[in-house]
Order: C-alpha cells, then sequence, then structure tokens
C-alpha cells in the first residue's frame, strides 16, 4: 500500500505511535472500544454491524524497520443462513486475531538489510506505513475480520434449504413436495384425453362432436 494522504488522528481506527519512540524493543499495549465501521465482513452474507461495539487489544512494539502491530478484535456478528436465508438465530462471537508491520518511510536509510531489488512500485502495494508517526488499522481489521469469519452461515447443519418451486422452507416441513409432471409426456395426455372423447362418442351411437355440427351446417 502506497502512502496515503495525511492520516488524521481523529479517526477511531488511525494509532498515534509517538508515544512508543523509535527505539527498537519498545512496547505499548492498548485497548479500545470504537463503534464498528460500515461493510465489515462479507457483504450481505455475514458480518459485524455498522456501529456495533468492537473492542481492540493491542501490542505495538518497535523494530528497526518499523511498528509490528499485534493484536485482536472481538464483536457480535450478525448474518443470515446461507441456504435458507433466515436470521442467525444466535449472534456469532467473532474474535478475530492478526499481525502486521507498518514500515517507516525512511527505512532504509536508518540501516535495515535490503532485500533482492524490487520494482518500487510493486513494493509500495504489499506494504503499510507509519505516516507522520501514526498507522491507520482499517485495512488490516478488515482482513483479519473477513478470515475470522465462516463463509458460508447456515442456521443448523442440516438445514435443508429452499424449495426450488415455492420457497418454503423444507426444515419446517421435510415432507413438502410438488407433483412434477414431465413437459415431455404433457402433449400426449392431451391427446389420449381426445381420443377417450371420440370412444365414449361412438359407444353412445352420436357421432363425433365435428361431425354433429357439419351436419348442421348442412341443413
Amino acid at each position: 500500500m502506497a502512502l496515503n494522504a495525511r492520516l488524521d488522528h481523529r479517526k477511531p481506527l488511525v494509532f498515534d505511535t509517538h508515544e512508543l519512540g523509535r527505539r527498537p524493543g519498545a512496547l505499548q499495549r492498548l485497548t479500545r472500544e470504537i463503534e464498528a465501521p460500515r461493510d465489515l465482513g462479507i457483504q450481505g452474507v455475514i458480518g459485524v454491524p455498522e456501529g456495533a461495539p468492537l473492542e481492540l487489544d493491542l501490542r505495538l512494539e518497535s523494530v528497526m524497520e518499523g511498528v509490528l502491530v499485534t493484536g485482536t478484535a472481538r464483536a457480535q456478528a450478525e448474518g443470515e443462513c446461507v441456504r435458507c436465508l433466515e436470521p442467525l438465530e444466535l449472534e456469532l462471537e467473532l474474535e478475530a486475531d492478526f499481525q502486521e508491520m507498518f514500515s517507516y518511510p525512511d527505512a532504509d536509510d536508518r540501516g535495515r538489510p535490503k532485500a533482492e531489488p524490487v520494482d518500487d512500485a510493486e513494493e509500495d502495494e504489499d506494504m503499510l506505513f507509519v505516516e507522520d508517526g501514526l498507522f491507520d488499522l482499517e485495512p488490516v481489521l478488515r482482513d483479519a475480520v473477513v478470515l475470522a469469519l465462516p463463509m458460508q452461515p447456515v442456521c443448523q447443519d442440516d438445514c435443508l434449504g429452499l424449495c426450488s418451486e415455492c420457497g418454503a422452507r423444507l426444515t419446517d416441513d421435510p415432507d413438502h413436495h410438488h407433483d412434477a409432471t414431465d413437459i415431455r409426456w404433457a402433449a400426449l395426455q392431451g391427446l389420449a384425453g381426445s381420443l377417450e372423447d371420440g370412444e365414449k362418442d361412438e359407444m353412445s351411437g352420436e357421432a363425433p362432436r365435428p361431425a354433429r355440427a357439419n351436419e348442421k351446417q348442412e341443413k
């Protein structure tokens, strides 16, 4: 991730490292409860509702290259069953662990051993930075929450899902079914019905209906 515009220290997921300092080995522990940002999770499936309480426990360690951040996020997640689309009855206790290095922009100037030469743009894309003593935890938090959530949440392990024809919840009625007619036989069934009507007319001694209609027209 390339260097961003100046970070706003008032944002709840922006942290200040000035107190930690840049002496390698220095440690700082932080706890913070914030309101969850929007779209925190798997959109349309499961996630932490916007504004819900989100607890953060962080450990900041100063190293030569930057600040190593280790932490845990805790919150209540909500979602719906991917099979029957019903809301999950019990809120999911979410606990997401993460660890990320936030590099100093001038780290190379401070004697960090250089790896094999790579394109600067490619290197920056994969890196997060400390900017003016601040770092933004939001992208790290979002990745951690997505990885901690179930990708296919279900209301119960044996959920039967929905009827493909009428949308009924099959778990509530396991015997639910529809009498299906093969469309390939539908035309033949209609023809068979017409033939049966003709046979009944012959047995009663009456001419088939079309014939009677022609006789009336001739008269």
